[in-house]
Protein backbone atom coordinates (compact mmCIF):
# COMPACT_ATOMS: atom_id res chain seq x y z
CA UNK A 1 0.00 0.00 0.00
CA UNK A 2 2.89 2.40 0.79
CA UNK A 3 4.35 1.79 -2.69
CA UNK A 4 1.00 2.26 -4.42
CA UNK A 5 0.23 5.51 -2.57
CA UNK A 6 3.69 6.94 -3.26
CA UNK A 7 3.42 6.31 -6.98
CA UNK A 8 -0.19 7.49 -6.89
CA UNK A 9 0.80 10.90 -5.50
CA UNK A 10 3.45 11.29 -8.20
CA UNK A 11 1.12 10.11 -10.95
CA UNK A 12 -1.58 12.59 -9.94
CA UNK A 13 0.97 15.32 -10.67
CA UNK A 14 1.88 13.70 -13.99
CA UNK A 15 -1.78 13.64 -15.01
CA UNK A 16 -2.11 17.30 -14.07
CA UNK A 17 0.85 18.25 -16.22
CA UNK A 18 -0.44 16.40 -19.28
CA UNK A 19 -3.89 18.01 -19.19
CA UNK A 20 -3.68 21.48 -17.61
CA UNK A 21 -3.28 23.30 -20.94
CA UNK A 22 -6.90 22.62 -21.92
CA UNK A 23 -8.15 24.81 -19.06
CA UNK A 24 -5.84 27.79 -19.46
CA UNK A 25 -5.33 27.56 -23.26
CA UNK A 26 -7.51 30.59 -24.15
CA UNK A 27 -5.87 32.78 -21.47
CA UNK A 28 -2.40 31.52 -22.40
CA UNK A 29 -3.07 32.21 -26.08
CA UNK A 30 -4.09 35.81 -25.30
CA UNK A 31 -1.17 36.45 -22.93
CA UNK A 32 1.53 35.23 -25.33
CA UNK A 33 -0.27 35.58 -28.70
CA UNK A 34 -0.37 31.83 -29.45
CA UNK A 35 -2.38 30.48 -32.40
CA UNK A 36 -3.94 26.95 -32.49
CA UNK A 37 -0.81 25.51 -34.08
CA UNK A 38 1.35 26.94 -31.27
CA UNK A 39 -0.99 25.49 -28.64
CA UNK A 40 -0.86 22.10 -30.34
CA UNK A 41 2.93 22.33 -30.38
CA UNK A 42 3.04 22.98 -26.62
CA UNK A 43 1.30 19.73 -25.81
CA UNK A 44 3.33 17.94 -28.46
CA UNK A 45 6.58 19.17 -26.90
CA UNK A 46 5.52 17.78 -23.52
CA UNK A 47 4.95 14.49 -25.27
CA UNK A 48 8.27 14.77 -27.14
CA UNK A 49 10.18 15.14 -23.87
CA UNK A 50 8.20 12.29 -22.35
CA UNK A 51 8.67 9.93 -25.29
CA UNK A 52 12.35 10.72 -25.80
CA UNK A 53 13.04 9.42 -22.30
CA UNK A 54 11.09 6.16 -22.55
CA UNK A 55 13.86 3.85 -23.78
CA UNK A 56 16.42 5.35 -21.36
CA UNK A 57 13.85 5.04 -18.56
CA UNK A 58 13.17 1.39 -19.47
CA UNK A 59 16.89 0.63 -19.47
CA UNK A 60 17.37 2.43 -16.14
CA UNK A 61 14.45 0.56 -14.54
CA UNK A 62 15.87 -2.81 -15.63
CA UNK A 63 19.42 -1.88 -14.61
CA UNK A 64 19.14 0.50 -11.62
CA UNK A 65 15.59 0.11 -10.31
CA UNK A 66 12.72 2.58 -9.89
CA UNK A 67 13.78 4.37 -6.67
CA UNK A 68 16.57 6.48 -8.15
CA UNK A 69 15.24 6.46 -11.70
CA UNK A 70 11.85 8.00 -10.87
CA UNK A 71 12.87 10.44 -8.13
CA UNK A 72 15.83 11.96 -9.99
CA UNK A 73 14.04 12.34 -13.32
CA UNK A 74 11.09 14.07 -11.59
CA UNK A 75 13.36 17.02 -10.81
CA UNK A 76 13.19 18.00 -14.49
CA UNK A 77 9.44 18.59 -14.02
CA UNK A 78 10.21 20.93 -11.13
CA UNK A 79 12.53 22.99 -13.34
CA UNK A 80 9.97 22.96 -16.15
CA UNK A 81 7.08 24.13 -13.96
CA UNK A 82 9.17 27.03 -12.63
CA UNK A 83 10.22 28.01 -16.16
CA UNK A 84 6.58 27.83 -17.36
CA UNK A 85 5.50 30.13 -14.53
CA UNK A 86 8.15 32.71 -15.48
CA UNK A 87 7.88 32.38 -19.28
CA UNK A 88 7.54 35.56 -21.33
CA UNK A 89 7.99 34.03 -24.78
CA UNK A 90 6.71 31.06 -26.74
CA UNK A 91 10.27 29.67 -26.77
CA UNK A 92 10.39 29.60 -22.97
CA UNK A 93 7.00 27.88 -22.85
CA UNK A 94 8.21 25.30 -25.36
CA UNK A 95 11.34 24.57 -23.34
CA UNK A 96 9.34 24.30 -20.14
CA UNK A 97 6.95 21.75 -21.64
CA UNK A 98 9.87 19.59 -22.81
CA UNK A 99 11.32 19.62 -19.28
CA UNK A 100 7.96 18.80 -17.71
CA UNK A 101 7.50 15.91 -20.15
CA UNK A 102 10.94 14.55 -19.25
CA UNK A 103 10.15 14.87 -15.54
CA UNK A 104 6.92 12.90 -15.89
CA UNK A 105 8.40 10.18 -18.11
CA UNK A 106 9.35 7.66 -15.43
CA UNK A 107 6.45 7.95 -12.98
CA UNK A 108 3.82 5.57 -14.34
CA UNK A 109 6.47 3.26 -15.80
CA UNK A 110 8.18 3.02 -12.42
CA UNK A 111 4.89 2.08 -10.78
CA UNK A 112 3.91 -0.62 -13.23
CA UNK A 113 7.49 -1.94 -13.28
CA UNK A 114 7.17 -2.60 -9.55
CA UNK A 115 3.69 -4.10 -10.03
CA UNK A 116 4.95 -6.37 -12.80
CA UNK A 117 7.92 -7.61 -10.77
CA UNK A 118 6.40 -7.80 -7.28
CA UNK A 119 2.80 -8.92 -7.90
CA UNK A 120 1.03 -11.88 -9.52
CA UNK A 121 0.49 -11.49 -13.26
CA UNK A 122 -3.31 -11.67 -12.99
CA UNK A 123 -3.23 -8.57 -10.75
CA UNK A 124 -1.24 -6.49 -13.25
CA UNK A 125 -4.19 -5.00 -15.14
CA UNK A 126 -5.96 -4.33 -11.84
CA UNK A 127 -3.06 -2.37 -10.37
CA UNK A 128 -2.27 -0.54 -13.63
CA UNK A 129 -5.89 0.51 -14.08
CA UNK A 130 -6.29 1.56 -10.45
CA UNK A 131 -3.15 3.69 -10.61
CA UNK A 132 -4.37 5.18 -13.88
CA UNK A 133 -7.94 5.68 -12.64
CA UNK A 134 -7.27 7.10 -9.20
CA UNK A 135 -4.24 8.98 -10.51
CA UNK A 136 -6.49 10.66 -13.03
CA UNK A 137 -7.51 12.85 -10.13
CA UNK A 138 -4.71 14.97 -11.58
CA UNK A 139 -7.15 15.69 -14.38
CA UNK A 140 -9.56 16.92 -11.71
CA UNK A 141 -6.90 19.29 -10.37
CA UNK A 142 -6.41 20.53 -13.92
CA UNK A 143 -10.10 21.35 -14.30
CA UNK A 144 -12.21 23.53 -11.98
CA UNK A 145 -9.52 23.90 -9.23
CA UNK A 146 -7.00 25.17 -11.79
CA UNK A 147 -9.61 27.46 -13.30
CA UNK A 148 -10.29 29.00 -9.86
CA UNK A 149 -6.56 29.24 -9.11
CA UNK A 150 -5.96 30.96 -12.43
CA UNK A 151 -8.74 33.41 -11.63
CA UNK A 152 -7.33 34.23 -8.17
CA UNK A 153 -3.52 33.96 -8.27
CA UNK A 154 -3.06 33.62 -12.04
CA UNK A 155 -1.78 30.69 -14.03
CA UNK A 156 1.81 31.65 -13.17
CA UNK A 157 1.19 31.40 -9.44
CA UNK A 158 -0.64 28.10 -9.90
CA UNK A 159 2.34 26.62 -11.74
CA UNK A 160 4.77 27.70 -9.01
CA UNK A 161 2.57 25.90 -6.50
CA UNK A 162 2.68 22.75 -8.62
CA UNK A 163 6.48 22.96 -8.75
CA UNK A 164 6.57 22.87 -4.95
CA UNK A 165 4.30 19.83 -4.80
CA UNK A 166 6.49 18.05 -7.35
CA UNK A 167 9.59 18.56 -5.18
CA UNK A 168 7.80 16.93 -2.24
CA UNK A 169 6.64 14.00 -4.36
CA UNK A 170 10.14 13.35 -5.75
CA UNK A 171 11.54 13.32 -2.22
CA UNK A 172 8.83 10.91 -1.05
CA UNK A 173 9.61 8.56 -3.94
CA UNK A 174 13.31 8.51 -3.08
CA UNK A 175 12.66 7.83 0.60
CA UNK A 176 9.75 5.37 0.45
CA UNK A 177 10.25 3.18 -2.65
CA UNK A 178 12.35 0.02 -2.50
CA UNK A 179 13.75 -1.58 -5.64
CA UNK A 180 12.65 -5.14 -6.60
CA UNK A 181 15.36 -7.82 -6.32
CA UNK A 182 17.84 -7.78 -9.19
CA UNK A 183 17.47 -10.56 -11.78
CA UNK A 184 20.51 -12.70 -12.50
CA UNK A 185 19.83 -12.22 -16.23
CA UNK A 186 18.96 -8.66 -17.21
CA UNK A 187 17.95 -9.33 -20.83
CA UNK A 188 21.06 -7.96 -22.51
CA UNK A 189 23.71 -5.31 -22.16
CA UNK A 190 21.95 -2.45 -23.91
CA UNK A 191 18.44 -1.20 -24.30
CA UNK A 192 18.81 -1.38 -28.10
CA UNK A 193 19.33 -5.14 -28.05
CA UNK A 194 16.40 -5.49 -25.68
CA UNK A 195 14.16 -3.42 -27.94
CA UNK A 196 15.12 -5.60 -30.94
CA UNK A 197 14.09 -8.67 -28.96
CA UNK A 198 10.77 -7.08 -27.98
CA UNK A 199 10.01 -6.03 -31.56
CA UNK A 200 10.61 -9.61 -32.70
CA UNK A 201 7.63 -10.78 -30.61
CA UNK A 202 5.06 -11.20 -33.38
CA UNK A 203 2.14 -11.51 -30.94
CA UNK A 204 2.61 -7.82 -30.09
CA UNK A 205 2.25 -6.56 -33.65
CA UNK A 206 -1.57 -6.45 -33.94
CA UNK A 207 -1.69 -4.44 -30.69
CA UNK A 208 0.57 -1.67 -31.92
CA UNK A 209 -1.81 0.45 -34.09
CA UNK A 210 -4.46 0.65 -31.37
CA UNK A 211 -1.76 1.32 -28.77
CA UNK A 212 -0.64 4.29 -30.88
CA UNK A 213 -4.12 5.67 -31.60
CA UNK A 214 -6.63 4.81 -28.86
CA UNK A 215 -5.22 6.59 -25.83
CA UNK A 216 -3.75 9.34 -28.02
CA UNK A 217 -7.24 10.43 -29.08
CA UNK A 218 -8.44 10.59 -25.48
CA UNK A 219 -5.35 12.61 -24.54
CA UNK A 220 -5.88 14.96 -27.48
CA UNK A 221 -9.50 15.60 -26.52
CA UNK A 222 -8.94 16.02 -22.78
CA UNK A 223 -5.51 17.61 -22.89
CA UNK A 224 -5.96 20.04 -25.79
CA UNK A 225 -9.18 20.28 -27.79
CA UNK A 226 -12.05 19.85 -25.31
CA UNK A 227 -11.43 23.25 -23.72
CA UNK A 228 -11.29 25.22 -26.98
CA UNK A 229 -14.26 23.18 -28.30
CA UNK A 230 -16.44 24.16 -25.35
CA UNK A 231 -15.20 27.75 -25.62
CA UNK A 232 -15.62 28.38 -29.35
CA UNK A 233 -18.56 26.09 -30.17
CA UNK A 234 -20.57 26.34 -26.95
CA UNK A 235 -19.43 29.73 -25.62
CA UNK A 236 -18.37 28.56 -22.16
CA UNK A 237 -16.22 30.85 -20.00
CA UNK A 238 -13.18 29.69 -18.00
CA UNK A 239 -15.12 28.40 -14.98
CA UNK A 240 -17.79 26.73 -17.12
CA UNK A 241 -15.06 25.08 -19.20
CA UNK A 242 -13.40 23.92 -16.02
CA UNK A 243 -16.67 22.37 -14.85
CA UNK A 244 -17.19 20.59 -18.18
CA UNK A 245 -13.64 19.25 -18.14
CA UNK A 246 -14.08 18.24 -14.50
CA UNK A 247 -16.98 16.02 -15.53
CA UNK A 248 -14.89 14.50 -18.31
CA UNK A 249 -11.94 13.97 -15.96
CA UNK A 250 -14.17 12.28 -13.38
CA UNK A 251 -15.56 9.99 -16.08
CA UNK A 252 -12.03 9.09 -17.20
CA UNK A 253 -11.04 8.25 -13.65
CA UNK A 254 -14.18 6.19 -13.09
CA UNK A 255 -13.73 4.42 -16.41
CA UNK A 256 -10.17 3.32 -15.64
CA UNK A 257 -11.22 2.09 -12.19
CA UNK A 258 -14.19 0.16 -13.59
CA UNK A 259 -11.96 -1.47 -16.20
CA UNK A 260 -9.53 -2.61 -13.47
CA UNK A 261 -11.11 -5.96 -12.41
CA UNK A 262 -12.88 -6.82 -15.67
CA UNK A 263 -10.16 -9.02 -17.20
CA UNK A 264 -10.23 -11.34 -14.16
CA UNK A 265 -14.04 -11.33 -14.00
CA UNK A 266 -14.58 -11.96 -17.71
CA UNK A 267 -11.44 -13.98 -18.50
CA UNK A 268 -10.43 -11.76 -21.43
CA UNK A 269 -8.52 -8.58 -22.12
CA UNK A 270 -8.93 -8.40 -25.87
CA UNK A 271 -12.71 -8.14 -25.94
CA UNK A 272 -12.78 -5.59 -23.14
CA UNK A 273 -10.50 -3.37 -25.23
CA UNK A 274 -12.55 -4.00 -28.37
CA UNK A 275 -15.79 -3.00 -26.64
CA UNK A 276 -14.34 0.11 -25.00
CA UNK A 277 -12.67 1.29 -28.21
CA UNK A 278 -15.83 0.76 -30.27
CA UNK A 279 -17.89 2.80 -27.80
CA UNK A 280 -15.26 5.56 -27.88
CA UNK A 281 -15.50 5.67 -31.67
CA UNK A 282 -19.29 5.90 -31.39
CA UNK A 283 -18.96 8.94 -29.09
CA UNK A 284 -16.65 10.65 -31.57
CA UNK A 285 -19.12 10.00 -34.38
CA UNK A 286 -21.91 11.44 -32.25
CA UNK A 287 -19.94 14.64 -31.62
CA UNK A 288 -19.23 14.91 -35.33
CA UNK A 289 -22.66 14.13 -36.76
CA UNK A 290 -25.17 15.37 -34.19
CA UNK A 291 -23.82 18.85 -33.33
CA UNK A 292 -25.19 18.31 -29.81
CA UNK A 293 -26.41 21.03 -27.47
CA UNK A 294 -24.09 21.94 -24.60
CA UNK A 295 -25.44 19.54 -21.90
CA UNK A 296 -25.43 16.60 -24.33
CA UNK A 297 -21.96 17.55 -25.62
CA UNK A 298 -20.62 17.48 -22.05
CA UNK A 299 -22.16 14.03 -21.49
CA UNK A 300 -20.82 12.64 -24.77
CA UNK A 301 -17.34 14.02 -24.06
CA UNK A 302 -17.48 12.43 -20.60
CA UNK A 303 -18.56 9.08 -22.08
CA UNK A 304 -15.74 9.32 -24.63
CA UNK A 305 -13.25 9.78 -21.80
CA UNK A 306 -14.66 6.95 -19.68
CA UNK A 307 -14.94 4.34 -22.44
CA UNK A 308 -11.55 5.34 -23.85
CA UNK A 309 -9.56 4.49 -20.71
CA UNK A 310 -8.60 0.97 -21.84
CA UNK A 311 -4.90 1.83 -21.32
CA UNK A 312 -4.35 -0.49 -18.34
CA UNK A 313 -6.07 -3.48 -19.94
CA UNK A 314 -4.25 -3.00 -23.26
CA UNK A 315 -0.93 -2.61 -21.41
CA UNK A 316 -1.64 -5.87 -19.55
CA UNK A 317 -2.42 -7.58 -22.87
CA UNK A 318 0.96 -6.50 -24.20
CA UNK A 319 2.82 -7.27 -20.95
CA UNK A 320 1.62 -10.89 -21.13
CA UNK A 321 4.00 -11.44 -24.08
CA UNK A 322 7.06 -9.68 -22.52
CA UNK A 323 9.64 -11.67 -20.46
CA UNK A 324 10.48 -10.39 -16.96
CA UNK A 325 14.11 -9.68 -17.86
CA UNK A 326 12.93 -7.14 -20.45
CA UNK A 327 9.99 -5.77 -18.52
CA UNK A 328 11.27 -2.20 -18.17
CA UNK A 329 12.15 -1.89 -21.84
CA UNK A 330 8.97 -3.70 -22.90
CA UNK A 331 6.50 -1.52 -21.04
CA UNK A 332 8.30 1.67 -22.00
CA UNK A 333 8.23 0.63 -25.67
CA UNK A 334 4.46 0.22 -25.42
CA UNK A 335 4.24 3.52 -23.60
CA UNK A 336 6.11 5.24 -26.41
CA UNK A 337 3.23 4.24 -28.65
CA UNK A 338 0.56 5.19 -26.08
CA UNK A 339 1.98 8.66 -25.53
CA UNK A 340 3.98 9.08 -28.74
CA UNK A 341 0.81 8.61 -30.75
CA UNK A 342 -0.51 11.74 -29.09
CA UNK A 343 2.76 13.48 -29.89
CA UNK A 344 2.09 12.89 -33.57
CA UNK A 345 -1.67 13.37 -33.42
CA UNK A 346 -1.76 16.68 -31.59
CA UNK A 347 0.45 18.83 -33.87
CA UNK A 348 -1.27 17.29 -36.91
CA UNK A 349 -4.65 18.13 -35.43
CA UNK A 350 -3.38 21.63 -34.60
CA UNK A 351 -2.29 22.08 -38.20
CA UNK A 352 -5.68 20.80 -39.41
CA UNK A 353 -7.62 23.14 -37.13
CA UNK A 354 -5.50 26.06 -38.30
CA UNK A 355 -6.19 25.08 -41.92
CA UNK A 356 -9.93 25.02 -41.13
CA UNK A 357 -9.89 28.39 -39.34
CA UNK A 358 -12.11 29.94 -42.03
CA UNK A 359 -14.88 27.43 -41.29
CA UNK A 360 -17.48 27.96 -38.55
CA UNK A 361 -16.07 26.44 -35.32
CA UNK A 362 -18.84 23.81 -35.10
CA UNK A 363 -18.03 22.56 -38.59
CA UNK A 364 -14.27 22.49 -37.98
CA UNK A 365 -14.67 20.46 -34.78
CA UNK A 366 -17.11 18.11 -36.52
CA UNK A 367 -14.40 17.34 -39.09
CA UNK A 368 -11.83 16.85 -36.32
CA UNK A 369 -14.02 14.40 -34.40
CA UNK A 370 -14.82 12.47 -37.58
CA UNK A 371 -11.12 12.11 -38.37
CA UNK A 372 -10.45 10.84 -34.84
CA UNK A 373 -13.30 8.32 -35.16
CA UNK A 374 -12.07 6.93 -38.47
CA UNK A 375 -8.48 6.57 -37.18
CA UNK A 376 -9.72 4.67 -34.13
CA UNK A 377 -11.91 2.34 -36.21
CA UNK A 378 -8.99 1.53 -38.53
CA UNK A 379 -6.67 0.72 -35.59
CA UNK A 380 -9.37 -1.42 -34.01
CA UNK A 381 -9.64 -3.48 -37.19
CA UNK A 382 -5.97 -4.48 -36.83
CA UNK A 383 -6.41 -5.23 -33.13
CA UNK A 384 -9.13 -7.77 -33.95
CA UNK A 385 -6.35 -9.96 -35.41
CA UNK A 386 -4.60 -10.26 -32.02
CA UNK A 387 -4.50 -13.34 -29.82
CA UNK A 388 -4.39 -13.46 -26.03
CA UNK A 389 -3.24 -15.71 -23.24
CA UNK A 390 -5.77 -17.09 -20.79
CA UNK A 391 -6.49 -14.71 -17.92
CA UNK A 392 -6.67 -16.32 -14.48
CA UNK A 393 -9.50 -15.29 -12.19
Amino acid sequence: MRVFLTFLAAYILSQFYRSFLAVIAPELARALALDPQALGNLQALWIAGFVAMQFPVGFALDRFGPRRTVSLIMLAAVAGAILFARAQTAFALNASMVLIGIGCSAIYMGGIFVFGRMNRSEHFALLCSLLLGIGSAGNLLAATPLAYAAETIGWRGAMLGMAGLTVLSALATFLLIRDPPRLTHDGGGSFISGVKTILSIRALWPLLPLTAVGYAIVLAERGLWAGPYFSSVHGLDAIQRGNALLIMAAAMSAGAILYAPLDRWLGTRKWIVVTGSALTAFCLLALSLLNPATPMAVLIMAALGGFGMTYGVLMAHGRSFIPDALLGRGITMLNILFIGGAGVLQPISGWAMKAMSALPPAQAYAHLHMAFALALIAALAFYLLSREKRVSS
